[in-house]
């Protein structure tokens, strides 16, 4: 069920939206600062964000591994399917297909999500079009509040416009991190 997980690497790489507040912000709706390393060619790198959303850990861990809520928050996913589940609960197999515009391909892949429930999701490509995707959630709590930390790894395996890289990890992600926030508290707050 971790589609959030990886969506977000494949919205980061294609361009998508989720932000929350950064850890100990004035304004709890300002943009989580998102610190972002590209190699030389900017066709692969890393992103981390720690943010403080105003939501219970439970509540963010049943939006992160649920493919429904994925599709809503995230653009240019057009499938989301769990392929095959532990019997007890603790990995999953994904398989994702992203479509994000006409001037990019379509891709699909399938990760294994590894969970520690509600705490942690580390999440790993096994097959598909990507050449490398990997990275976590972190999950603690903070009284009515969750400390969400997001790592991630990744290189597409084919050319990607440098532009749309960069604005992809700059613009899309804090846009994406926004949206879960947004979704784990009205989903708090009903």
């Amino acid at each position: 069920m971790p589609t959030l997980p990886t969506l977000l690497l494949v919205s980061l790489l294609l361009g998508s939206p989720l932000s929350a507040a950064p850890l100990g912000a004035a304004d709890p709706h300002a943009e989580a600062p998102v610190d972002v390393q590209l190699d030389s060619g900017e066709q692969s790198g890393r992103a981390a964000a720690t943010l403080r959303i105003h939501a219970q850990r439970d509540t963010l861990w049943r939006l992160l591994t649920s493919c429904d809520e994925a599709l809503k928050i995230v653009r240019g996913l057009k499938a989301c399917v769990v392929e095959d589940t532990a019997a007890d609960q603790s990995w999953q197999t994904i398989r994702q297909v992203m479509d994000y515009s006409w001037y990019m391909p379509r891709v699909s892949y399938l990760i294994k999500a590894t969970y520690e429930r509600p705490r942690s999701i580390d999440f790993e490509q096994v097959s598909g079009d990507l050449l490398r995707v990997r990275g976590s959630w972190t999950l603690d709590s903070d009284g009515d509040y969750t400390i969400a930390r997001y790592a991630l790894e990744f290189a597409p395996g084919f050319w990607v416009p440098r532009w749309l890289v960069r604005a992809a990890m700059k613009r899309d992600l804090p846009a994406m991190l926004r949206a879960l926030r947004e979704r784990a508290e009205t989903a708090e707050n009903h």
